[in-house]
């Protein structure tokens, strides 16, 4: 080997030792300084897939993908023709029965108990020109001016004419007690039942309608008008807007310096120079991967814990799965602390 070949590789081991030091530090340990913290990771979102809560055919899908919805806003609709009918036929049980029950409420009219007072003093009366009767006939036919025959017959006539006005007497009683209290119970239950009847219908018809339950981007559009909707069948995947976070770790040797409600601030490759407001909002108290039962001092700084920054997203540039770049400033005063002005999430 040469001399000056010699000479060259030492200082050029010397060189490739320095520099992937450097590299290791700079990829280990280069998000880390006094007064400031710098994390890598995504955007990240929740994703809904909403469904109808009944079954049958849509008839109308009103959003297509990339439509930005709010809440109770509406999506698709259903047939409702039968729907509508099973709510006009628990309507009309509903009205009827509510009748039934207000008549036994009301009790007896007053033309009932008159007419009722009336069948009391005809019978009244009958009984008593049948008593008379037989007591003419029994003083005849004790003087033998007439068959016992006739004798018996006035007897049975009384008696029959007697039990007629207690008959009637009776039902005077029961006319002015009015209807039975178990009678107005069972009508009462009645009603009720035929009313949740009415309910469900119009939850039914309800339903029928699928509105938007939260603020959010239709990102897939998955049934189309003429196709059979049911719960178990999802009509759009919707990505909630809010929050939104940046989902992204740190190493264990930094899991200190940070705390939940710290601010934070948010950049993009997409809008360079631009910085998005934020804060901590969830820092896993577990590590990402189960470390072995005895780890040493070299693998225990390879540890991160994930940690979601939430962002605020006024102008919706941020989407989901753009990687972005967190920055927490370390020595902000105890004031500065928690969510930005203007900002939502949990």
């Amino acid at each position: 080997m040469k001399p000056k070949a010699r000479i060259l590789l030492p200082i050029l081991l010397v060189l490739a030792t320095v520099g992937g030091g450097a590299w290791w530090w700079r990829t280990d340990h280069g998000g880390a300084s006094a007064d400031r913290l710098i994390l890598y990771g995504n955007v990240d979102i929740r994703q809904v897939e909403v469904a109808f809560n009944d079954s049958g055919r849509i008839v109308a899908m009103e959003a297509r993908e990339g439509d930005r919805v709010r809440t109770g806003q509406l999506l698709a609709r259903l047939d409702t023709r039968r729907l509508k009918a099973a709510a006009d036929e628990a309507r009309a049980r509903v009205a009827a029965q509510r009748q039934v029950v207000a008549r036994l409420l009301a009790g007896s009219r007053p033309e009932e108990i008159r007419k009722v007072r009336a069948d009391v003093a005809a019978a009244k009366a009958e009984a008593h020109n049948a008593t008379l009767n037989e007591r003419r006939q029994r003083d005849l036919a004790r003087r033998k001016l007439v068959p016992q025959a006739a004798d018996d017959a006035a007897t049975a006539i009384a008696v029959a004419a007697r039990a007629r006005l207690e008959a009637a007497g009776e039902t005077l009683k029961l006319v002015l007690a009015g209807p039975r209290k178990e009678d107005i119970a069972a009508a009462k239950a009645t009603l009720q039942a035929d009313e949740a009847v009415l309910t469900l219908a119009g939850r039914r018809l309800a339903d029928a309608r699928l509105e938007a339950p939260a603020d959010g981007i239709i990102q897939d559009r998955l049934l189309e008008p003429g196709d059979m909707a049911s719960p178990q069948r999802p009509v759009y995947t919707l990505a909630l807007t809010n929050p939104m976070w940046v989902r992204t770790y740190v190493p264990e040797p930094d899991l200190g310096r940070i705390r939940e409600g710290m601010r934070a601030w948010i950049t993009t490759d997409s809008y360079p120079g631009k910085r998005y407001a934020g804060w901590v909002g969830f820092i896993s108290p577990t590590a990402e991967f189960t470390p072995k039962p005895v780890e040493t001092p070299q693998v225990r700084t390879h540890l991160v814990y994930q940690v979601r920054v939430y962002a605020c997203n006024p102008q919706g540039e941020l989407r989901l799965g753009m990687p972005a770049t967190v920055e927490i400033p370390l020595n902000a005063p105890p004031g500065a602390a928690g969510r930005p002005a203007g900002c939502t999430g949990p």
